[in-house]
């Protein structure tokens, strides 16, 4: 009989169920069979593996354990221009399917890391695309709103993390494939450095700028992976060397600048819940330490025009040259027309274009120098899918505004949830940098994602407690669960002493929380429970330790520091309340947090 227990996909949470023995390998994934078998139709799938195909993954676990491979029992899936051996890269067009005879790099690596494959996932053809409609296997639906587009190119690989059916997934990116998913699924969207990841096994859209991407539920998850996947391979010919920029140390500084682009150069198209968004984003970034710098981001605007306006669509005819010249109708009809229009490219053309690339490059250099981190949305808005089939080519231009230069200009960038729509539809925001940044990147997209949002994908998981090193040397983390929370009346205790937020947090289920007489400002009391606890919202800030002897001296009684105990293992010193003045102290635990009570209480 099957354990009744079924851990979450994130990939901490997952590798503990194993290693505490609550669940094995083949007790989850056969959970996890019947849950992709049972799971509405998104049009995520090209071709599944057999459940006898991926339990013999499983069975190659019997002799190791998490402490052996970093990805153990981790389930995966692999967008279909990606090479898994014994099993057909289509690409999203049929008559050009090949079975390979190896898989790519990544997913080898991926698989002697302990990770297992699950299936290849639909995608835009030949990943020309970022709406996810452009298929044979039926358009990505969305994974809140199955009326709205999925993202593309990478569509399958989105929605089968976002609706709880894997770890995570390969995606591809080259204009933003590998991001606006992301942001339409509520997802970590990674898109390395160009050459970070081997392209070795990959069919290419344009060889010269493809990057493997990451989708994952968590930015921690994301680096995991990275870590797994990030080595040099000879054979690939744009494989290189992973290095560190020399910026990445400024990044991780309590106080930063955030390039963003001048107001006059958002694009919204309209979707003014959008731009109210980005407007929230800019503020959660400010309380993790931002200033924010308003930039003119035309040399970025004008390479985005480039990569479709100009010679690169030239790359994706070679890339299937001979395939398109004997089966032009195999195409889609969009593929088609896109593609075809590098019959109208002459070499001039290639070469002036890289002329002005090398000049607006240049000027770019000039611009991530005042700044030590970027921002902008990842999509300035999100259409529905019979929106995408009116007017196809259109819509899809209007995705890459903020995506279609980054390549080009070889930098780092990851997707980050940032809020929802009041229709429930998610949204994100990008945080870019130079080449060889990926993993400061990622600890600051963790830090943001715990400042906007506490969803992962489309499901009820919250974000785990934080395992990424992100309190700075010198720093001291305090958990907080009144007044000096972000917005209230006396955060400012906390930031103007430098302080900055880590996270959100959730105590285990042995506290009550109390509002105390006084005031203003109104405060709560946290109390330790010997019986009927409740879990209560907290948050987690990181102060100077030079600055901690002057804010513990400001605390007045009855409250005092003491160790929090978290949800999900570890503890936080915290504000906490002597037992006495609990007394005739209204009990306001069943509201969960101080938040919940003040907007019940209003």
């Amino acid at each position: 009989m099957l354990s009744e227990f079924m851990p979450t996909l994130i990939i901490s949470e997952l590798l503990a169920a194993y290693r505490s023995r609550r669940i094995t390998p083949d007790e989850f994934f056969q959970r996890l069979l019947k849950r992709i078998d049972d799971a509405p139709d998104h049009h995520i799938w090209i071709s599944r593996l057999s459940d006898e195909q991926v339990m013999s993954h499983v069975n190659l676990l019997k002799d190791r354990s998490p402490d052996d491979l970093p990805l153990f029992g981790v389930p995966f899936v692999i967008k279909d221009n990606i090479d898994l051996v014994g099993v057909p890269t289509s690409a999203a067009c049929p008559d050009f399917a090949y079975t390979p005879a190896s898989s790519a790099f990544v997913v080898q690596r991926l698989i002697d890391a302990g990770a297992i494959p699950l299936g290849k996932t639909n995608m835009d053809q030949f990943a020309t695309g970022l709406v996810g409609t452009r298929s044979p296997y039926g358009a990505g639906q969305n994974s809140f709103n199955r009326d709205y587009i999925s993202g593309g190119s990478s569509s399958g690989s989105a929605l089968a993390v976002a609706l709880g059916l894997a770890s995570f997934a390969l995606g591809t990116d080259t204009a933003g494939s590998g991001r606006i998913p992301a942001a339409f699924n509520n997802l970590i969207g990674l898109k390395p450095s160009c050459g970070r990841l081997s392209n070795s096994g990959v069919v290419p859209a344009c060889r010269t700028l493809d990057c493997i991407s990451v989708f994952a539920l968590t930015a921690s998850d994301a680096g995991a992976v990275l870590q797994v996947v990030q080595q040099f391979d000879e054979s690939a010919p744009w494989s290189r060397t992973v290095s560190t920029s020399l910026r990445s140390g400024a990044m991780q500084a309590a106080q930063f600048r955030v390039g963003i682009p001048m107001k006059s150069q958002l694009e919204f198209y309209g979707d003014a819940q959008y731009a109210r968004l980005f407007e929230l984003a800019c503020r959660n970034i400010e309380s993790l330490g931002g200033r924010l710098v308003e930039l003119d981001f035309t040399p970025l605007l004008e390479t985005a025009k480039l990569l479709y306006e100009g010679p690169w669509v030239a790359e994706r005819y070679a890339a299937i040259e001979s395939f398109i010249e004997a089966k032009p109708e195999s195409l889609h009809p969009v593929t088609r027309e896109i593609t075809q229009q590098a019959r109208g490219r002459s070499a001039i053309d290639t070469f002036k274009a890289q002329y002005r690339l090398q000049e607006l490059k240049r000027i770019a250099v000039k611009l991530m120098q005042q700044a030590e981190v970027f921002m902008t949305p990842t999509a300035p808005t999100i259409y529905t899918i019979e929106e995408a089939a009116a007017d196809p080519i259109r819509l899809n231009s209007n995705l890459g505004y903020y995506t279609n230069f980054m390549n080009l200009l070889d930098l780092a960038a990851i997707a980050v949830p940032g809020g929802f729509r009041r229709d429930g539809l998610p949204f994100g925001v990008t945080l870019f940098a130079e080449r060889d940044t990926d993993e400061s990147l990622l600890r600051m997209a963790d830090r943001l994602h715990r400042a906007g949002v506490n969803r992962l994908g489309n499901q009820s998981w919250g974000l785990p407690v934080s395992t990424w090193p992100n309190v700075l040397p010198g720093f001291q983390c305090i958990g907080v669960c009144g007044a000096h929370m972000q917005g209230l009346p006396l955060n400012h205790q906390l930031t103007a002493r430098g302080g900055y937020f880590v996270s959100r947090a959730r105590t285990t289920a042995a506290y009550r929380l109390f509002e105390l007489p006084g005031g203003p400002p109104h405060r709560p009391g946290l109390l330790h429970a010997e019986r009927e606890g409740r879990q209560i919202d907290l948050e987690v800030w990181a102060m100077p330790q030079s600055e901690w002897g002057s804010f513990i001296a400001g605390i007045p009684a009855p409250l005092c520091l003491g160790q929090i105990h978290l949800e999900g293992g570890g503890s936080v010193i915290g504000f906490l309340c002597e037992r006495h003045a609990t007394a005739t102290a209204r009990d306001i635990s069943c509201f969960g947090g101080w938040r919940t009570y003040l907007a019940n209480a209003q």
